[in-house]
């Protein structure tokens, strides 16, 4: 039942990661995070069309001619009679409205019907206005018409609006191409000052102007081949003294435009720190059309869908908790992501790039501090489950290696076995008030406490007045038979001391009886989920506990499997075979009596994975 639980809780969480992640990809919440890393990613130079030539009307220019504002339109006329009908098409990126002086604008509109190549920049009025559509339903309209400026020369020259759109961030990713006019000026389409450039280049050399591909809104992604600067300019100035020989704009897209700061046409673009002059952008804009480099933004639906599909794989992943797995995993995705993207680019499609790398790493995470919380949690449990009996050193390295955990069922291991008795203690506890009483058992069981721990055994449990230990379990432990001999020589001598306290304090003698006996047994948590016990059971542990009877006060018996592993450390007298209860053959002991050797450091356990064979399920 608890497994079907977990299970139908991993889903539901699987569920939750998905509806997230797709609701927050397909409403684009993070459109100007991921405009920052596409800006990075995408809008990388491809080297500018040389065909594209920019006068700039620059800071010498104006240094020379004066203020923009007060200029005689007859200077446009020279430029443009300079220019001739060398360049392909002439694009004028500055705005003729109204009248300056009669003889400037009349040199400047017969300059114009001169050339049919000319292309002057239109400039249309938008406002946001409340409509709805043929179904009735209601919609913000941000591109709704309200006036379009024309020049002075419309009639001699082609004309494109020179709007610039940027996104909410301030920066122009985008440009509107192609505009539809239906209430004013007899449903007409106008077209943007780049797209009338572009389309009269391809008709001037015959070629075939491909379609370009639009988001949503209509608007072409600008892809843009060069930062601020990249194209070559020529000062408008230079232009007129005739420091440039004409014949070098034959068959060239020749942009006219600001080129100053003090004429406010800069925008934020996405490939550079710097701002760049409005008619660099329309350069580039013309050359993403002649490029064919115009990608559009693949499908919301679709991207969102696999984004979250995506998220859920790598959340259900590291879900797992395998490290070494979710790790490459989440990174095969997070790189994977980006490199797709970029091939995708190149083939026209734009994908956002933050969302999938975002949600997969965030699952992680996510994962990995839950997965963090839930260990340490465990390895507190295990702490203190295990500080209540092993030893302080063993438990430390217990929390350090974080390699155990608390389970039913059980291994097979070698261990030795002690178990210590308070001889005569039901008959002198009638005697005795409870208070002191306690405090007898309280000191003996601090002495065998401590002789166990400091000589890492493991305290198995308390059984009335009896104490059981195991060595060599959980953990290995090395020279385990000999620690536990000399934890019951150590309980017999400080027996001894304790004796003569309570002697003196309530006229009581308090002795022990310790028996010791090594051998496989069946070790690990025997109880259920609720409630566990960590202890040994079998044939070795039965034989320890018919030892420990048998010894009379003062006195530690061990079997003839103990002596054998550490005769040559200790003196021992022999016994004999004594009978044990519940055994049809009896067992031969000794009598330890003194302990002549010490331990042999880094002696590995005589547990082997052979004789240590877990058993039972863990959980």
């Amino acid at each position: 039942m608890k497994s079907r639980q977990k299970n139908l809780f991993a889903i539901a969480e699987l569920v939750l990661v998905l509806l997230f992640t797709f609701s927050i990809t397909f409403s684009d919440a993070l459109f100007s995070v991921d405009c920052l890393l596409r800006d990075k990613i995408y809008q990388s130079p491809r080297g500018i069309n040389n065909k594209i030539k920019i006068i700039a009307i620059d800071d010498e220019t104006l240094r020379q001619l004066g203020p923009m504002g007060t200029w005689d339109r007859s200077i446009y006329a020279d430029a443009l009679n300079i220019l001739g009908d060398y360049p392909a098409v002439i694009g004028m990126d500055i705005m003729f409205f109204g009248e300056m002086t009669p003889e400037g604008d009349r040199k400047f509109m017969e300059a114009c019907a001169l050339h049919d190549n000319i292309v002057a920049g239109s400039y249309i009025n938008f406002n946001s206005v409340y409509k709805t559509d043929e179904n009735g339903n209601g919609y913000i309209d941000h591109y709704h018409v309200e006036e379009i400026e024309f020049p002075i020369i419309s009639d001699m020259c082609e004309t494109g609006f020179v709007n610039a759109s940027p996104d909410e961030d301030g920066v122009l990713r985008s440009a509107l191409l192609t505009i539809e006019v239906p209430e004013l000026y007899g449903n007409r389409t106008f077209n943007s000052f780049a797209s009338t450039i572009y389309t009269m280049y391809c008709e001037r050399n015959q070629i075939v102007p491909h379609v370009s591909a639009l988001d949503h809104n209509q608007n072409m992604w600008i892809s843009y081949a060069g930062r601020p600067g990249d194209y070559e300019i020529i000062p408008l100035c230079d232009l007129l003294n005739g420091n440039y020989n004409p014949a070098v704009f034959t068959d060239c897209i020749v942009l006219m435009g600001a080129y100053a700061s003090g004429l406010y046409d800069q925008y934020s673009v996405p490939n550079s720190s710097q701002q760049m002059f409005g008619v660099e952008i329309h350069a580039n804009i013309i050359q993403a059309l002649l490029d064919g480099k115009n990608p559009v933004p693949a499908g919301r639906f679709m991207v969102s869908l696999i984004t979250a599909l995506l998220a859920v794989l790598a959340y259900a992943v590291s879900q797992k908790g395998n490290v070494k797995f979710s790790t490459p995993f989440v990174l095969l995705i997070f790189i994977g992501w980006i490199l797709g993207c970029v091939f995708l680019y190149n083939a026209g499609y734009i994908l956002p790039l933050v969302y999938t790398p975002l949600f997969a790493l965030a699952g992680y995470i996510i994962n990995l501090v839950r997965h963090y919380v839930k260990a340490a949690a465990e390895k507190r449990k295990i702490t203190n489950a295990f500080r209540k009996y092993v030893a302080p050193q063993v438990v430390d390295e217990i929390a350090k290696s974080g390699k155990y955990h608390i389970t039913l069922g059980g291994e097979n291991r070698n261990i030795a076995v002690l178990f210590v008795d308070i001889r005569g203690f039901t008959p002198m506890s009638e005697s005795l008030e409870p208070e002191q009483v306690v405090d007898i058992l309280n000191s003996y069981l601090n002495l065998t406490t401590n002789a166990i721990f400091n000589n890492g055994g493991t305290l198995d449990k308390f059984i009335g007045d009896a104490t059981m230990a195991v060595f060599n379990a959980p953990f290995d432990l090395d020279d385990y038979v000999f620690r536990a001999v000399k934890t019951a020589y150590e309980i017999v001598q400080g027996g001894n001391a304790i004796e003569e306290k309570f002697l003196e304090k309530y006229g009581k003698s308090v002795s022990f009886g310790v028996g010791v006996n090594c051998g496989n047994a069946v070790v690990g948590n025997i109880g259920c989920d609720f409630r566990m016990d960590y202890t040994a059971i079998g044939d070795t542990v039965n034989t320890a506990a018919r030892l420990e009877s048998n010894a009379k006060r003062g006195q530690v018996l061990i079997s003839e499997a103990v002596y054998e592993k550490v005769k040559d450390r200790i003196t021992a007298d022999p016994i004999g075979e004594i009978p044990l209860k519940g055994k049809s053959k009896g067992v031969f002991v000794y009598s330890l009596t003194e302990i002549t050797g010490d331990m042999k450091p880094e002696r590995l356990s005589e547990s082997t994975p052979e004789n240590n064979t877990t058993t039972g399920d863990k959980k």
